[in-house]
């Protein structure tokens, strides 16, 4: 892989040059500080933007033209990144020797135009497929309880601590759904393209001259942005540790912990505090899995996870609810015994090669590496070599000074009313 990254002003252009795919990916992210009040209507403006454009006002137009185009696909998505907000679209396309000449120009263009040439009429979106996504996203919101472990998740981080960031609920609020129109969704996304920040990722078997000019041509910006905020959330600093119950008519239990993350230096957030999660509960060869599911036979499913951003360390659990007691004792105590130096040489092989095995199969992915990029330029983290080289050298005494900066925080149970013992 080659990359080159272009500074063009109002945004930077990120270019990745493989032969490895067939296709030529192109990513659009606009990143803005996060607001509460903001999440849902970004969540609605990804969705209309990728739906239809001004050139192709319905779905059938869009689609027909996308098969047109070697059925190039379109997409969009939203996310949090500590304290930022990040919107993007996504295109897929074949590369032109698989096609024609000029089908990635006018892949491009159709891209270009669902970002730039909304469907917007008389300043307002168009009513139709405004008000086919408010409901879809209204039914989702009536739904939400139903994915117990997503809610059990956002209601974990809600108790921790409801005015950061990290407590914001990634799907947005019925509230702000109400209070959202086809004008004032047109004001916002104007906010958007002027104040956004954005960076453009293309990755294929490109030239990167031809790349350059195409995305000057058909990304016109000529705004110069800047956002100077930390992305990662201010530290928590844990007391005592709160338990929440909430009842809910489901035949399974979902057990969420959270603990926060304190005083990591950048070495230790990137690379010890990895392995120990993927030690703790990263897999069917964790202390959690082989003590709590296994061992012990309490729950369905166990797992841990990092919020690096968020610096927290999230552990779920299925379980039933008469051995809530029991999983939250044994969890306490593997969180302990990594505290007290307790890894076994081979434990720290099998996280390093787990771990690695994840590095190679993102190498795989055009998302991924994009996402890899992405992750290097907004916040730091080492290129994929640099990761390999360095996890590989992590002892188990830096994994170890890393657990004691570990501290349980919170611990919320979704009761199932339903729920039957094991």
């Amino acid at each position: 892989m080659e990359y080159k990254e272009k500074d063009l002003g109002s945004y930077k252009l990120h270019m990745i040059k493989t032969d490895k795919f067939k296709t030529i990916r192109v990513k659009v992210f606009f990143n803005a500080p996060i607001k509460k009040e903001e999440i849902t209507i970004r969540n609605f403006l990804s969705e209309i933007l990728a739906t239809t454009n001004y050139e192709c006002r319905t779905k059938r137009s869009f689609t027909i033209k996308k098969e047109e185009l070697y059925s190039a696909a379109i997409g969009s998505g939203t996310t949090r990144f500590g304290n930022y907000s990040n919107l993007n679209f996504g295109l897929n396309t074949l590369e032109d020797k698989y096609t024609e000449e000029g089908n990635l120009e006018k892949s491009i263009k159709l891209f270009s135009d669902c970002i730039y040439k909304p469907n917007i009429q008389d300043d307002k979106f168009d009513t139709l497929y405004f008000d086919t996504i408010q409901k879809k996203i209204s039914t989702y919101f009536k739904s939400l309880k139903e994915d117990t472990s997503y809610y059990s998740t956002i209601r974990l981080l809600e108790e921790i601590d409801s005015s950061s960031p990290l407590s914001y609920r990634a799907c947005g609020y019925s509230e702000d759904l109400n209070k959202i129109t086809p004008s004032n969704l047109v004001s916002y996304y104007k906010k958007m393209i002027d104040t956004d920040i954005m960076d453009i990722f293309v990755i294929g078997n490109i030239d990167f001259n031809e790349i350059e000019e195409l995305i000057k041509k058909y990304f016109p910006v000529k705004i110069f942005k800047k956002i100077d905020i930390e992305a990662r959330i201010s530290e928590i600093k844990t007391k005592k540790v709160k338990t929440c119950v909430e009842k809910n008519d489901t035949n399974q239990s979902k057990l969420a912990m959270g603990a926060t993350l304190n005083d990591l230096t950048e070495y230790e957030r990137k690379y010890p505090l990895t392995l120990l999660s993927i030690i703790l509960g990263g897999g069917t060869n964790s202390k959690l899995f082989r003590n709590v599911r296994e061992k012990n036979s309490l729950c369905y499913y166990i797992h841990s996870t990092i919020n690096k951003l968020d610096n927290l360390l999230l552990i779920r659990a299925g379980i039933s609810k008469n051995n809530f007691d029991e999983v939250v004792k044994l969890t306490k105590k593997e969180i302990s015994s990594l505290k007290r130096g307790n890894i076994e040489d081979i434990e720290l092989e099998n996280a390093k090669m787990m771990y690695l095995s994840s590095i190679d199969e993102l190498e795989e992915s055009q998302d991924d590496i994009i996402d890899s990029y992405y992750m290097m330029d907004l916040i730091g983290v080492d290129d994929i070599e640099t990761k390999k080289k360095k996890m590989s050298k992590v002892t188990k005494e830096e994994i170890v000074k890393v657990a004691k900066k570990i501290h349980l925080n919170t611990i919320y149970l979704l009761e199932g009313d339903k729920d039957e013992e094991n």
